[in-house]
């Protein structure tokens, strides 16, 4: 028997390399706009993506006044003075970290049970960052990412030269940006 062979031999590996091309094509069309993306988002000011309506609190308001202060979205609060200058930072993480028990204790006894309750002597100041990393009011989001990159910090002040509190800066709200801006 003989072997018929097709019409056309290339056709094929031909389509198949054209489905290939036109797939790397797009690849490179979407890393392109990406790219771009990202170059944008690297040059957005930092004061037009900073949250203006955050938590402020006193260093001298009890535990209690801050925990009762956050609200669902919230997971951070600002330290500040009368004058709006930054005295320091509080998370969410801060605060677990003070009602964290000792390592090597397995029973809890009611002295322990009463240091890791929550009292009226309890205040901000106790738990608050002091020196928390910050982002310039005149910076642009390039530098916060990196900034929140290098350190780790999800929230970042956003301060002036006299250290006032204009905003504060989250990694949610560069990826809302990133989400409007890839659409």
């Amino acid at each position: 028997m003989k072997k018929e062979s097709p019409k056309h031999p290339h056709t094929k590996p031909r389509k198949i390399h054209m489905i290939h091309s036109k797939r790397r094509l797009v690849q490179l069309k979407r890393r392109e706009e990406l790219s771009y993306n990202i170059h944008y988002i690297s040059k957005v000011p930092v004061k037009i993506v900073m949250d203006r309506d955050f938590l402020r609190v006193s260093p001298k308001d009890s535990l209690s006044v801050l925990i009762q202060s956050l609200k669902e979205e919230e997971t951070s609060a600002v330290v500040v003075d009368e004058e709006e200058k930054l005295l320091g930072f509080v998370t969410v993480k801060d605060i677990l970290r003070f009602f964290e028990p000792p390592r090597g204790y397995s029973i809890v006894g009611v002295g322990l049970l009463k240091r890791f309750s929550l009292n009226r002597a309890s205040k901000v100041e106790d738990i608050m960052v002091k020196k928390p990393i910050t982002i310039g009011v005149e910076d642009d989001l390039g530098r916060a990412i990196k900034l929140m990159l290098e350190t780790g910090k999800h929230h970042l002040p956003v301060v002036d030269e006299e250290n006032r509190v204009h905003g504060l800066l989250e990694v949610k709200d560069i990826i809302r940006l990133i989400r409007i801006v890839s659409t």
